[in-house]
């Protein structure tokens, strides 16, 4: 399959899952507890889903109305440290951070975020990538639902292979969205990366 083939793969592949998919409607933590209470077994599942987020109202951050708080972009190579994008300030500045990657190297792509206040249902990655203006990639990773918690929470992405030869040489943007079913933008940013044929 051709590189643009395998761009037009994915995204039709995308456009046929969201006409047919309909999402849950969304429902609160005591309506989740509430439904089929008298299910011992299914009540029990749910509380080891839900672990805390059953008895409080967990909030992470008061001064945070977000449900999804984006806090990290992390690129994992394996035998190297992390490459990481802090998502928790101005995300406008980070298209000045390159990264460099060596060409045809496996790769895989860390988010670490937090949920708080209610559960969210369906949480998407979508990261669409350019080259001088020309979508090259789109890849879309169905994270999954999330109930509140205290501490942080990551999905990490499959192995992804970054491009290789000299024509493949080059600096590409990148634009990152965290959705979810209902179509909530959590964060957006954008970013950069090269393709070099060595890490230096």
């Amino acid at each position: 399959m051709s590189e643009k083939q395998a761009v037009d793969h994915v995204e039709v592949e995308g456009e046929e899952h969201d006409a047919n998919y309909q999402p849950p409607p969304q429902k609160t933590i005591e309506e989740i507890m509430a439904a089929d209470a008298e299910d011992e077994s299914l009540r029990k599942y749910k509380e080891a889903l839900l672990g805390e987020a059953q008895s409080e109202k967990i909030i992470f951050d008061d001064s945070d109305p977000r449900k999804v708080i984006v806090k990290k972009l992390a690129l994992l190579v394996a035998g190297r440290d992390p490459m990481e994008l802090d998502l928790s300030g101005d995300v406008s500045k980070l298209k000045k951070n390159v990264f460099v990657i060596k060409e045809g190297i496996q790769y895989k792509i860390r988010i670490d975020f937090i949920v708080q206040r209610e559960i969210v249902h369906g949480l998407k990655y979508v990261q669409k990538t350019y080259r001088m203006g020309v979508p090259v990639d789109k890849m879309t990773q169905m994270v999954g639902s999330y109930p509140p918690k205290k501490e942080i929470q990551s999905y990490t992405t499959p192995f992804e292979e970054a491009p290789s030869g000299m024509m493949a040489r080059g600096t590409y943007s990148v634009t990152s969205l965290f959705t979810d079913d209902d179509k909530n933008e959590h964060l957006k940013w954008e970013w950069s990366f090269e393709i070099k044929k060595d890490w230096q």
